[in-house]
């Protein structure tokens, strides 16, 4: 769990009508992948791809979008609603044996799905997980650099 760097406010923050709308909560997937500099003199293992400078930078950026690190919560009159509580966000890294080119054109499947995505059990209740969930592939293994 990746939580803010500093204190943030510890209140509830409302969701807007439409935000209300949703049928359910659930998180919403997207991927980004991302290769070094081609010109770069950085190797594999130097900054580029530290998941610690990674995890440094989320926990700062968790500061001034602090409602990122709460959790969701029922009130009282029923409503969905944002406990900016400072939990953190879930952050995985993960390892594979697959390469970019075993996945094609990213056509979205269950297995697509299942290989790149964290899996959230919402079992548990809504205020158990976190708003944002970030899994890290470890870039020797999923990409392999032309240089």
């Amino acid at each position: 769990m990746v939580k803010p760097s500093a204190e943030t406010p510890h209140h509830v923050l409302r969701n807007s009508i439409l935000d209300q709308m949703v049928p359910r909560h659930i998180h919403v997937p997207t991927i980004y992948v991302f290769k070094p500099p081609i010109m770069s003199t950085l190797s594999l293992d130097d900054q580029f791809f530290d998941s610690n400078i990674l995890k440094d930078a989320l926990s700062k950026v968790l500061v001034p979008f602090y409602p990122v690190a709460g959790r969701l919560i029922t009130s009282k009159n029923g409503r969905i609603d944002i406990d900016c509580n400072g939990e953190g966000v879930l952050f995985i890294e993960a390892e594979t044996s697959f390469v970019l080119d075993d996945f094609g054109d990213f056509v979205p499947s269950p297995k697509l799905r299942s290989l790149l995505v964290p899996s959230v059990d919402y079992s548990n209740g809504l205020s158990s997980y976190p708003l944002l969930l970030v899994q890290y592939q470890k870039p020797n293994v999923l990409s392999k650099p032309n240089y």
